[in-house]
């Protein structure tokens, strides 16, 4: 067995494959909250935002906007705080050294785009890096990711007929965790979340389905996303509640009631998303957020346990 997640130090989260990663998120009884970060902004004094992110309560980091075929992560190198003088590092090297700088599980953002989508906004178009496929996949397995997560960012066209495929290839390529589902409508004219795509998500194999937070897009309540909740649980998979819709630059009381309302339908992680600075979250509704679900205890100790442990 593993420790759970919330009390876990570095060297034994680190040391977690997709299943125990799984199985600690899961001991850890709803009290896992994860933090999204862009890694191609210019970071605050040369910290990466995924430092900043750990050092406020993370126990999860995700990675948005990273080309896994042309690794950046602004701010990891001395000297590499703009994209003018970031380089590639292909080797696998900056993901060890930012999981060693941050001491959390690293995830990131791969998008399943869908060429055939029916949009209801212009399509934005982003790089074969950022999208979901085998070749991808395999690089991600390559640099060393604890987890991968398949969503699409807005206008991106992401369907989740593309996603439940993309997790069938995610199964036999990747040997971390797999999350996947989406925040918002990503362009598409589709539910963004029904009972049918998540039994097809759970077919494909998904480790952990993941929702919109209620209370973040219209017209998906408590009730739905408690029924999701025991369907994915009675299949033995996780559940994910997502704040990606610009709601993380709400305030404190906003994000703690969000968070208490996910946590009784019986969500297993709670994101907190990148949008509000087009970065990450107000430092201080990450803390909101680990608080809420956890106690100041448990939050306090998140932040000051030693990643040299």
């Amino acid at each position: 067995m593993v420790k759970r997640l919330i009390s876990a130090n570095t060297s034994e989260m680190l040391a977690m494959n997709g299943a125990e990663l799984k199985q600690s998120i899961k001991a850890s009884e709803g009290r896992v909250v994860l933090s999204e970060n862009v890694v191609v902004h210019e970071p605050l004094d040369g910290i990466t935002t995924s430092e900043i992110a750990a050092a406020f309560g993370a126990d999860l980091i995700l990675l948005n906007a990273l080309d896994v075929l042309n690794p950046l992560i602004l701010g990891l190198y001395d000297d590499e705080e703009t994209m003018a003088t970031a380089k590639v590092h292909r080797d696998g090297e900056c993901i060890h050294l930012l999981q060693k700088l941050v001491g959390r599980p690293i995830g990131v953002n791969l998008e399943p785009v869908d060429p055939k989508a029916d949009m209801t906004e212009d399509r934005l178009i982003i790089p074969e890096g950022r999208m979901a496929s085998e070749k991808t996949l395999q690089e991600v397995e390559k640099l060393g990711f604890n987890f991968v997560v398949l969503t699409g960012n807005p206008g991106t066209g992401v369907t989740n007929k593309q996603i439940a495929n993309n997790i069938r290839i995610a199964k036999k390529v990747f040997s971390g965790l797999v999350i996947a589902g989406k925040m918002h409508g990503a362009g598409v004219n589709e539910p963004v979340v029904s009972k049918a795509s998540v039994e097809e998500f759970l077919k494909a194999g998904a480790d952990v389905i993941l929702v919109p937070a209620v209370g973040t897009v219209p017209e998906f309540d408590d009730a739905e996303l408690k029924e999701i909740v025991k369907v994915a649980h009675s299949k033995g998979a996780l559940v994910m509640s997502t704040i990606g819709t610009s709601q993380e630059g709400s305030g404190s009381s906003f994000i703690q009631n969000i968070a208490i309302r996910n946590k009784v339908a019986g969500v297993d992680i709670q994101h907190i998303g990148d949008a509000a600075w087009g970065i990450q979250a107000p430092t201080e509704n990450i803390y909101a957020l680990s608080k809420a679900i956890r106690g100041e205890r448990h939050a306090i100790v998140r932040m000051a346990r030693s990643i040299n442990r």
